[in-house]
């Protein structure tokens, strides 16, 4: 199984290598050479409980890791940190069921992945005989950072860096970071949104001098972002595994495709799903979600990728990302492996901040179905649905609800479909508390935290108990410009 990079300029090579290396170094992403298939009976997957599944999967993407050293990163991801015994709950309501991925240490679905790429990435490193420092170095919109600080925290020869921007995380996102116990832990705000932070990082990347640099003061950069082949892999287990919850619950027959709608903003956890399609998994469509920064809806809809365009915050940040990283890769498979078009396209983006695809390339893009709702219909849709059910949304999961309703009303499409729920209620509170009643005035996020376990009776999470009264260990705020003089400043270089 070999990896080589989205813009072709680069040998194929293994996967812990992909791994540790995060980014290609012609600035691409690593895509799989082939795509492993599905080998076994859907039946048999039903049966097997997630870490069953997930060592599956990996074995198949990560060949050059042996079976013990993948057994022992499954064992060691995939453990009581998770507040359920199924680590991916598949709950039903009504005709629809909500795929939680949010029951890890940080409350959203980057902990399925960022549990494990740790022990992955320093399996990788001692595989490769790399004994330099490993600099984990990664954009967040929310999510990512704590889950990539939670997962690498003191871990052995390894630094984790996590630019985030200033305002544009809510308020427990920032408190989970800025309190992050361990060593070996950076959180640095960015004046600026999530666009400029990943820019930055992708830049740092790229830039020869710099990495020189780092090399001579023994360190090397590794990506913690979805950019990582290391953190898209295990994110496929959960299409797979959720197919087998299904069929074992006599709720699909064997073969019966059906549909993922997923709230999407860097576009890796959608890719994960199509991943898994290409596998052999039966998928009808995967639906994109999308908020006002509507970005993907445009370019699924049209086959034009346009940021020049209004950033807008919303109520679902996490999603407030105009460069999507991980659509390369998309765009990768759907020009059929065309590494000089890709070359072009990127090109573009970067010097017009604009692209279009080939007619071709969007007629392979029809799998998939784009809408986004509107921060007032994020809202109504959570009290709509708590009304009707009880069942408590966070803003994204909410978003994504409302897509496939405006789906099935289009299409009348009646496959089963599972909205991928990926973040905890209790992530966004002043949003879903003030969505399902009007007790907000005059409370922060950390009040609100009770008011909403008061209102609906959902159990707070551990992780967050007394998250206010922490010791806030990270202070540090820099322009965007200097995150390379702040890098060195932290690594003491």
């Amino acid at each position: 199984m070999k990896y080589k990079s989205t813009r072709g300029n680069a040998e194929s090579i293994g996967s812990a290598q992909a791994i540790l290396q995060g980014l290609a170094g012609d600035k691409g992403l690593y895509v799989p050479v082939d795509f492993p298939t599905l080998d076994v009976k859907l039946s048999e997957i039903a049966e097997m409980d997630y870490k069953e599944v997930a060592f599956y999967i990996l074995k198949k993407y990560l060949e050059d890791y042996t079976e013990q050293e993948l057994k022992d990163a499954i064992e060691k991801a995939y453990d009581e940190k998770f507040e359920t015994s199924e680590i991916a709950p598949l709950a039903k309501e009504k005709d629809v069921y909500f795929l939680e991925l949010y029951h890890g240490k940080t409350l959203a679905f980057k902990d399925m992945a960022l549990s494990i790429l740790p022990h992955l990435l320093t399996t990788a490193a001692k595989k490769m005989g790399e004994n330099k420092k490993i600099v984990i170095l990664a954009a967040t919109s929310g999510d990512t950072g704590k889950a990539a600080l939670e997962g690498f925290a003191d871990v052995e020869n390894t630094e984790v860096i996590i630019f985030y921007p200033e305002k544009g995380v809510s308020e427990i996102q920032k408190r989970q970071m800025t309190t992050q116990e361990g060593k070996n832990t950076h959180t640095i705000a960015i004046k600026g949104n999530f666009d400029d932070a990943q820019r930055g990082v992708k830049e740092i990347f790229n830039d020869g001098a710099f990495n020189r640099e780092m090399n001579e003061s023994n360190h090397i950069f590794s990506s913690a972002n979805s950019i990582n082949i290391g953190r898209l892999v295990p994110q496929v287990v959960y299409y797979v595994y959720t197919y087998g919850q299904l069929l074992k619950r006599g709720e699909i027959k064997e073969g019966e495709t059906i549909n993922f709608v997923v709230p999407t903003g860097n576009f890796g956890n959608i890719l994960a799903g199509y991943y898994a399609k290409k596998m052999g998994l039966p998928i009808n469509k995967l639906i994109c979600a999308s908020n006002e920064n509507n970005v993907l809806y445009d370019f699924i809809n049209s086959g034009i990728y346009d940021i020049n365009r209004k950033f807008i915050i919303t109520n679902s940040p996490s999603m407030d990302i105009l460069i999507s990283s991980n659509l390369e890769r998309l765009l990768y498979e759907l020009s059929e492996g065309d590494e000089g078009l890709i070359n072009r396209i990127m090109g573009q983006l970067e010097t017009e901040n604009k692209y279009e695809i080939t007619p071709k390339m969007k007629e392979n893009l029809k799998g998939f179905y784009g809408g986004y709702t509107t921060d007032e219909q994020t809202l109504e849709t959570i009290k709509r649905v708590y009304n009707e059910s009880k069942y408590v949304m966070d803003t994204h999961t909410a978003v994504a609800y409302k897509v496939y309703e405006q789906y099935k009303e289009e299409t009348k499409d009646t496959s089963k479909t599972v909205i991928v729920s990926t973040a905890s209620p209790y992530k966004f509170t002043k949003s879903v508390i003030g969505a399902l009643s009007e007790t907000n005035e005059g409370k922060d996020e950390f009040e609100l935290i009770k008011v909403l376990s008061e209102h609906t009776g959902l159990q707070i999470p551990t992780p967050i108990k007394d998250l206010d009264k922490k010791e806030i260990l990270h202070r540090t705020v820099c322009e965007k410009q200097d995150m390379k003089a702040t890098i060195k400043e932290m690594l003491h270089i």
